[in-house]
Order: C-alpha cells, then structure tokens, then sequence
C-alpha cells in the first residue's frame, strides 16, 4: 500500500512541476497581439490531471492570460475537484483501484 501513496505523492508532484513550466513557457512565448488558442488547450489538459492549483496560482505570479474569462473560470473549479479527489483516494486507501 505505501507504494501506491508513493507512486500517487510522486504523480502530484510531476503534473504540478509540468504545470508550473507549462505556465512559464506560455509566458516566455506570449504576445498580446495573437493570443494561442492551442495552450487553452494544454492549460485546461494539464487541470483535469491534476495541475489546476498551480496553473492558477502561476497566472497570477507571472500575470499571464489574467483576462481571459474561461481559464480564470475554470482552473479555480478544477482545483477543487483535484483537492476533493485526493482527499478521498487518501482517505479510502486507494481501494476503489482494486477489484
């Protein structure tokens, strides 16, 4: 069992260090002039696996697509479904994987 919470810890992790230079870059290439809709795309990929809180936290820090309604909308929702989630696969000790 220890080796599920640590594969599930390490999971967490990786997304939210993705998530974190997803943001980044994004910001490094972004223009105002032609907003990309394809990282729209990447951004609400990377909340649904887990990466919501820090895709959020990141817009604001490096102050990055803050107008834009649907992302601003979104991630927030996601992140609270991704806490809620952890908390029940901890909660439950993972056996709703096991058959």
């Amino acid at each position: 069992m220890l080796i599920l919470y640590l594969f599930f810890i390490a999971y967490i992790l990786a997304v939210n260090f993705y998530s974190f230079l997803l943001v980044k870059g994004l910001k490094d290439e972004y223009s105002e002039d032609v907003p990309d809709k394809s990282s729209d795309g990447r951004l609400v990929l990377t909340g649904f696996l887990g990466g919501a809180i820090t895709i959020y936290v990141c817009m604001f820090v490096f102050k990055y697509r803050l107008k834009s309604l649907f992302l601003m909308l979104l991630m927030p929702i996601l992140g609270v479904l991704n806490v809620y989630l952890w908390v029940i696969a901890f909660r439950s000790g993972f056996t709703f994987f096991v058959a």
